[in-house]
């Protein structure tokens, strides 16, 4: 025995070392195979998008960062989860029976309804004060989508950016906290599908591409591809949950050199006017069924004056015709003053020579004025006020204040004491003057 343990002595610390080597591995594998588990399976941070910057015209600027999916507010490399798009099945058309709502609003912007920390403190402003509704973009005036969209034409046009992260849970959150949903569409206004797609934007006298002071393309209103595309994106806002859509930039472009635009052979027959009517009669009788309400958004100077004034589109009565509400920005601050024509701006007999300074009297008297010119058509819209609660210091000194709750609660006041009883506020910032609302 003792031989032949001798004789194969080195063949058994062999064998014993391969027995070793195999256990370490299988021990270091299944480590290993724990580990990955284990990562894989570890809950993931929650993301938030960056707040956009501003630009000098009070109006969110494109944000510096990464515009495809929602950033992190910390300094970590983890990628957000990706957003599915939306389940684009055929919408019923059913009639729904709509829930009557007097509107009490704010806007957010795609980027900040993505963002949980400032999303979460405006739902916290609705739920502390008399607030009960939210105009969230879902086509904004860039012309992007703000989630994974399913339509085909933004799909084919590389239209939607992950502004919102999960609109599932974004709507989800809304309808916890009975929150009034409503769909902010821009129009006409949308340089991405006017590049890609040329045969539907406006276009010069030699066939190129018109284009305004900023070298934004838009879309042809007389088009009536274009109003598909719109009612498209409509229906899916819908299908998420929207109870209302609410078009902006629902008109022709104003600045720019316009004398140099062709509108073909229908704009020679057809008024600025007739066109957009016509798309908002559409786009209510496509809509109806849904069950939800259609919006315009319209100059707050519409009401002051005769007839399509600015060529825009925007008769007072046309647009009001068939949708259910119309939406007059009525900012003071967007009104002329002396440093601007030497004049100041006459709404309903009353001169303002500063309108910046004067919220009620502005917003009142033309308010007055768009309920007595409606009272005596035939038009259908109810009347929702646009309010102003930002600071338009470009006007410059002297021509403009300070906006806070003070300003905010006098232009409150004067849609009440117009007749009128819902309103919504505007910021781009979408930082709100609590102190302006009622406590609930």
């Amino acid at each position: 025995m003792g031989e032949f343990v001798k004789r194969y002595k080195i063949v058994f610390v062999l064998v014993g070392l391969a027995i070793a080597i195999i256990l370490l591995s299988y021990l270091s594998i299944g480590g290993l195979n724990n580990r990955l588990f284990a990562k894989e399976q570890a809950p993931k941070s929650e993301t938030d998008i960056k707040e956009p910057e501003k630009n000098n015209e009070n109006v969110p600027a494109e944000p510096k960062q990464q515009t495809e999916q929602p950033q992190t507010d910390s300094n970590t490399n983890q990628e957000p989860a990706k957003q599915e798009p939306v389940n684009q099945e055929p919408v019923k058309q059913e009639p729904v029976k709509k829930e009557p709502v007097k509107v009490k609003g704010i806007y957010v912007t795609g980027w900040i309804a993505g963002t949980k920390t400032r999303f979460n403190q405006l739902v916290d402003l609705v739920n502390r004060t008399e607030l009960n509704a939210m105009v969230i973009d879902v086509k904004e005036d860039r012309g992007k989508m703000t989630y994974i969209s399913n339509v085909l034409l933004a799909k084919e046009l590389g239209a939607a950016v992950n502004m919102v992260g999960d609109i599932q849970q974004l709507m989800a959150t809304l309808k916890e906290n009975n929150i009034y949903p409503i769909a902010r569409v821009v129009s006409f206004k949308d340089p991405i599908a006017s590049e890609k797609r040329p045969e539907l934007a406006i276009k010069t006298k030699d066939g190129t591409i018109w284009r305004d002071k900023k070298g934004n393309a838009w879309l042809n209103p007389y088009n009536k591809e274009t109003w598909k595309y719109l009612i498209d994106i409509s229906k899916e806002a819908v299908q998420l949950g929207f109870k209302e859509i609410q078009y902006d930039y629902v008109r022709f472009p104003t600045d720019g050199n316009v004398k140099i635009i062709d509108y073909g052979e229908i704009g020679k027959t057809k008024t600025k006017a007739e066109a957009i009517s016509e798309f908002l009669a559409y786009a209510k009788k496509e809509l109806e069924p849904l069950g939800i309400d259609v919006s315009a958004d319209i100059f707050g100077i519409v009401p002051v004056v005769e007839g399509d004034y600015e060529q825009i589109g925007q008769d007072l009565e046309m647009v009001s015709k068939d949708i259910d509400y119309i939406c007059p920005m009525v900012y003071p601050s967007h009104y002329a003053n002396v440093a601007q024509n030497g004049v100041g701006q006459k709404v309903n007999g009353v001169l303002f020579k500063y309108p910046d300074l004067e919220p009620y009297g502005v917003v009142y008297n033309t308010l007055v004025l768009a309920k007595e010119r409606l009272e005596k058509s035939q038009a259908k819209a109810k009347i929702r006020p646009w309010l102003q609660d930002f600071t338009a210091s470009y006007l410059g000194k002297g021509n403009y204040q300070i906006y806070g709750g003070q300003q905010v609660r006098q232009q409150i006041k004067a849609t009440y004491d117009a007749g009128l009883e819902e309103w919504i506020l505007w910021d781009p910032d979408t930082k709100y003057s609590e102190d302006g609302l009622l406590k609930e």
